[in-house]
């Protein structure tokens, strides 16, 4: 019989009288890859801050190996190996990608013992990180400064970070949220190589092809309550949607229903130097281009510029054959253009704001009464987008900061949304976003499509580029390869182009 590492037994939590964790069971075994599974407020993220020792809990018992973990903190789990992969990435933009997997533990890997044991020694932790680089088959400069990487390769240094505690047990949050399909592979070696070691994993996603691929066991929960944990080839994708959820899910893409309409947007050799190049495609009101690539195949920088982000060295944009320059987000969006950003984050919402300050911010100029703000037209417009997008929110007046990572997603849609856009920009518009709410976000899109709404969407998710475009232009390199049917694409043939 195997070892059981973490148990956890009638864990509950509450916040201001409301339940976010009602009486949890959890068991973990070591070697074990553990799916933690659940919707979007089904609790999961205040189950891992327990577990980490970001939070206290109100009852219940944790033991690890043998250790009673409840009034333990972050430093005390650390210490005990515990570690965490965060689904919000938290890196030092300043400083190096070795001095952001090693923060804190500079002292430890100083190798000095004179005088001179608090100093930095740079040189050795920049040894320590290439080692630990190639061992994951990470190529990336250990060197280079954080806030000049992509968020693919954020996420890949916060994995190093997690590996490199030596952790007995690894908790990740979405950790392939922003990473490509051959990045998967390679953190799926990792894990797989982790798990031969004996190191645990709790898995948290909400991409069912990888819970099936590398998971022992799943556990849901729902609405903060246990449901049950079952072996994973007890489970098929019907099975597992219906705990989470409580009910079926069928048809998860929605068809489409109309009919492509006048040329909404037309792109003619755009380029920017050092990213991509040559790049020409057309999008009707009412169809759905998906663009499918590879880290670094210029997806996002090519969104960027068409909304006003980065500067455009090459080529032509045109909005309903009119020629136009967007050199700010503020001209784009007066242009008819909306965009969700990948970095919900960074670009997506001001996290102090409220849900219904985050949900107006881009469209103030329909909420106004001369040079007043009609705030009764702005909670309306907020409730209705609240409905429509199903957003998980105490009220409009929460702070979008205490929303879980889906409904913050949700709210920078809505925000997108308000100001009544004619093509709208989606870059990984269901990014930590779970089954049920993903189901909503495409009947939405879908919805949006029949309006006659234009739409790129970029996602790494095959099965959604698939299930949801018309057309898909596939990028490789910063080169365009192909622009395909829905009719003729296959996961196959886009994964041709994709490594061309």
């Amino acid at each position: 019989m195997i070892e059981s590492i973490l148990k956890v037994s009638n864990l509950s939590k509450s916040f201001s009288g409301v339940k976010a964790l009602d009486n949890v069971h959890f068991e973990l075994k070591r070697g074990e890859v553990h799916a933690l599974m659940g919707e979007n407020g089904a609790g999961k993220s205040t189950f891992m801050k327990i577990l980490i020792g970001l939070l206290a809990p109100d009852s219940g018992e944790i033991s690890f190996e043998g250790t009673d973990l409840r009034n333990s903190n972050v430093s005390d789990t650390l210490k005990r190996g515990i570690s965490m992969i965060h689904q919000e990435i938290l890196i030092i933009p300043e400083l190096t990608v070795a001095q952001n997997i090693f923060l804190g533990r500079e002292k430890e890997l100083s190798g000095r013992k004179d005088w001179t044991s608090g100093w930095l020694n740079d040189t050795a932790i920049d040894k320590k990180a290439a080692v630990l680089l190639e061992e994951m088959g990470v190529n990336i400069d250990r060197k280079a400064k954080m806030k000049h990487l992509s968020v693919a390769q954020m996420q890949m240094v916060e994995i190093a970070k997690a590996i490199s505690n030596d952790a007995k047990v690894i908790i990740m949050d979405e950790p392939t949220s922003a990473i490509s399909d051959k990045e998967v592979d390679t953190l799926f070696k990792i894990i797989k190589d982790l798990r031969a070691k004996g190191v645990s994993i709790i898995y948290i996603s909400h991409k069912m092809d990888e819970i099936f691929e590398i998971s022992d066991t799943i556990t849901v929960l729902r609405d903060g309550q246990y449901i049950a944990t079952k072996s994973a080839v007890e489970l098929d994708k019907p099975s597992l949607i219906a705990m989470m959820v409580g009910r079926e899910i069928d048809h998860m893409f929605p068809e489409s229903n109309s009919a492509k309409g006048d040329l909404a947007l037309s792109i003619n050799g755009l380029c920017r130097k050092g990213q991509f190049s040559d790049i020409n495609f057309e999008v009707h009101a009412g169809e759905i281009l998906g663009f499918a690539g590879l880290m670094g195949a210029g997806r996002t920088e090519i969104a960027r510029v068409i909304f006003g982000l980065d500067k455009l060295d090459g080529g032509e944009i045109r909005i309903k054959n009119k020629s136009v320059i967007n050199k700010t987000p503020r001209e784009a969006i007066e242009n008819g253009i909306g965009y969700v950003s990948e970095d919900r984050k960074g670009l997506g919402f001001i996290p102090g704001m409220s849900v219904k300050d985050n949900t107006t911010l881009a469209s103030m100029n329909r909420h106004r009464k001369g040079i007043f703000i009609d705030q009764t037209s702005e909670r309306i417009s907020t409730e209705q987008m609240i409905d429509d997008l199903r957003i998980k929110t105490a009220d409009m007046d929460q702070k979008v900061t205490y929303l879980s990572g889906g409904n913050q997603q949700k709210v920078v849609i809505g925000k997108v949304l308000l100001a009544a856009p004619e093509i709208i920009i989606l870059d990984e518009p269901t990014r930590g976003v779970d089954v049920g709410a993903k189901f909503e976000i495409y009947k939405l899109i879908r919805n949006l499509a029949d309006k006659g709404i234009a739409i790129i969407m970029i996602s790494s998710e095959l099965s959604e580029i698939l299930g949801m475009s018309d057309r898909i232009l596939v990028l490789s390199k910063g080169k365009q390869t192909a622009i395909l049917s829905r009719a003729e694409a296959t996961q196959e043939l886009i994964m041709k182009y994709a490594v061309a």
